[in-house]
């Protein structure tokens, strides 16, 4: 692995190892460029991955502190942990499912689509499918999603089995195993899946794509990557000009270190990055770092979300195989009629024990939380993902009166579900039911979300300064070699998993920087 000085001010630092920060250092370094990585926390392996969800959740979640405020349940549930992220090398593409789908052209277009809808701060974002596609192209290849470049579907388990059925039953006529970035087959040295049904806890077989090792050891291969963990950064310095000119992070060791840069890309997903830049006010950014808009924070989605599980008179082992492996996806349209704009997928979930208990139906008891428990082993589920609308008011803040172990005011997650997203869970509960109700539930129960894993907005993309944080390269308006690399970027949330695009986007945003940089712009 290279090594650059803490005064190279002609390395592109980034901040965040995960699906945008991990890939793009692959790119950059492909590339020749030089790159130092910072990363929060700590590596980790295949090997070193715990099948045991709560000693896992240990070994690889963000648990720093945090606040929440808002009507939203999570900050009853929850107020501590908004979100369900890592803190380790790969970020959580050591954690995800694997979910990996495209945008629909009209996500990329939700204000001209869906009109101007009360109380949401809808914006089309400055890039349209047809120019990402090719970029869509070159991640599902990279990453091996299945159903693309000829590379099989996962198999079916019985959760998906009763899924299916339920879905055919009910009418619904786009239901597989969905487009998944876990190897059905061996591929670029990678394994194929082995079911273990631990998805969420890191996958100790490695078919499922994550930047630990995939992209990481490939840019670490080059010659051209200095990997730094255990480095939390708590500020982006700039010059008189106001460009990015350094870092400041702690160090493994508490140590303060600083390390210049010629650009800084933040990808510290989308409650950390604005943490990040607002942290980094001064004189002359008065407000936050690239906030001239007012925007930085602001915008925060996390996805409809909820679950719901049956019960079911035959044993279902839905905790067997892998874990989302199935969609419904004929709900992801854009129809108004339904009650709300935009759309949802039912994707098949499972949870072992020790989190069945903890999320099921948070802080619940009685005869009626047992008996769900109790039937554990004949249970199938099922995740709800939609899009949430952009609201000004869902923001990320600091709260100066809470500090974390650095001393620094801690992120404060607002957030407050808006009416269409309240219909549309609504509308997907009942659809959801419905699909088990065809196939013989006995009993259906509705599961409110969890902590988020899908985080997005908070410096989205916009075409005018005024509008966002990043033009359509994630480049921020206000600082011109400084980039917003992870899902912050989001101008909106599609009803897709987004880790395909964030993905996406960090090919473009390396092959735009190169080419930057290699002109001198940059």
């Amino acid at each position: 692995m290279a090594k650059f000085a803490a005064d190279d001010a002609s390395v592109v630092v980034i901040i965040g190892s995960g699906a945008g920060g991990g890939t793009l250092a692959n790119e950059l370094c492909q590339q020749g460029i030089d790159v130092v990585l910072l990363e929060a926390g700590q590596r980790q392996s295949s090997a070193a991955f715990i099948n045991d969800e709560w000693d896992s959740f240990a070994q690889l979640a963000w648990l720093d502190k945090r606040t929440t405020s808002g009507s939203w349940r999570i900050a009853k549930d929850f107020p501590n942990l908004p979100a369900w992220i890592c803190k380790t090398v790969g970020g959580t593409t050591t954690h995800w499912a694997g979910a990996s789908l495209r945008f629909h052209d009209w996500e990329f277009r939700a204000r001209s689509t869906y009109g101007e809808i009360k109380g949401a701060n809808l914006l089309d974002w400055p890039v349209t499918l047809a120019e990402l596609e090719p970029y869509y192209a070159r991640a599902e290849d990279k990453m091996g999603v299945t159903r693309t470049n000829g590379i099989p579907g996962l198999p079916g388990n019985n959760n998906f089995k009763v899924f299916y059925n339920g879905a055919i039953k009910a009418g619904y006529g786009q239901c597989h195993t969905g487009r998944m970035a876990i190897n059905s087959r061996p591929r670029a040295g990678r394994n194929s899946c082995l079911q273990l049904g631990f998805c969420f806890q890191g996958c100790k077989s490695g078919a499922k794509w994550s930047t630990l090792y995939t992209e990481i050891p490939a840019a670490e291969a080059t010659d051209h990557l200095e990997l730094r963990t255990g480095a939390h950064v708590s500020r982006i310095e700039h010059d008189a000009r106001g460009r990015a000119s350094g870092v400041v992070y702690f160090d493994a060791s508490g140590v303060e270190q600083r390390q210049k840069a010629r650009v800084v890309c933040v990808a510290g997903n989308s409650i950390e990055t604005p943490r990040l830049l607002l942290l980094s006010a001064s004189g002359k950014f008065p407000d936050g770092l690239a906030n001239s808009s007012g925007q930085v924070g602001r915008n925060y989605m996390r996805h409809m979300t909820g679950s719901v599980y049956a019960v079911f008179d035959q044993p279902v082992h839905f905790y067997r195989g892998t874990v989302m492996a199935g969609a419904i996806l004929d709900e992801a349209r854009n129809d108004p009629g339904r009650g709300f704009v935009g759309g949802y997928e039912m994707e098949t979930l499972s949870l072992g024990l020790p989190f069945m208990g903890a999320f099921l139906e948070p802080g619940g008891w009685g005869p009626d939380f047992a008996r769900m428990m109790s039937l554990y082993t004949h249970t199938a589920g099922m995740w709800l993902v939609g899009e949430d609308m952009p609201q000004e008011s869902n923001r990320v803040t600091l709260n100066t009166a809470v500090k974390d172990q650095w001393g620094l005011p801690v992120p404060n997650v607002h957030f407050d579900d808006h009416p269409n997203d309240l219909a549309m869970r609504e509308h997907a509960y009942r659809a959801g039911t419905r699909v088990y109700e065809a196939v013989g539930a006995v009993g259906v129960h509705r599961t409110p979300p969890y902590p988020s894993t899908h985080n997005l907005g908070t410096c989205r993309m916009s075409a005018k300064a005024e509008d966002g944080v990043c033009d359509a390269h994630g480049r921020t308006h206000d600082v011109p070699n400084l980039f917003i690399s992870d899902g912050s970027q989001f101008t909106s949330g599609g009803a897709e998993n987004p880790t395909l695009t964030i993905v996406s986007l960090a090919i473009r945003q390396a092959e735009y920087i190169g080419a930057q940089m290699a002109a001198r712009a940059l």
